[in-house]
């Protein structure tokens, strides 16, 4: 799974999510690839599992690039423990996406093997994605 190798501060506020992708919203290294429609998280389960979904559809030909890294830590108070006594210990990772932040890119194999990859990968986030082609193609 994706982690950070070490962070500034273990906890962090939550923030919010306003606005359109800025960087990030064109296809830069691949041919085809996913691109968001919404805001959200995408925990690094998610992001390993679509990734996994890819390889495995395309049978590791081509290249893959992952465009987002998860780098915000998200906390949980332990099953059945009472509310206050602070905030809880820090549980996992995720990337906040915004809508037209491309996710994930394929080079090297035929579109309709790509498509149906990408296709694949989208089942696994917890975001609305469309595909999206490189301009010029």
């Amino acid at each position: 799974m994706l982690t950070p190798r070490r962070t500034k501060f273990r906890k962090r506020m939550k923030g919010r999510l306003r606005g359109m992708a800025t960087r990030g919203n064109t296809v830069a290294f691949g041919d085809i690839g996913i691109k968001t429609l919404e805001h959200g998280k995408l925990t690094s389960q998610e992001i390993e599992a679509a990734r996994i979904a890819m390889m495995r559809h395309i049978k590791r030909g081509g290249q893959v690039w992952i465009r987002i890294f998860p780098d915000q830590v998200y906390t949980s108070k332990p099953a059945e423990v009472r509310q206050g006594k602070g905030k809880g210990a820090p549980a996992g990772y995720y990337a906040p996406v915004k809508p037209g932040h491309v996710l994930y890119e394929i080079k090297g194999v035929s579109m309709e093997l790509a498509r149906e990859a990408l296709v694949r990968a989208s089942h696994k986030l917890s975001v609305k994605t469309v595909i999206v082609m490189r301009e010029g193609l």
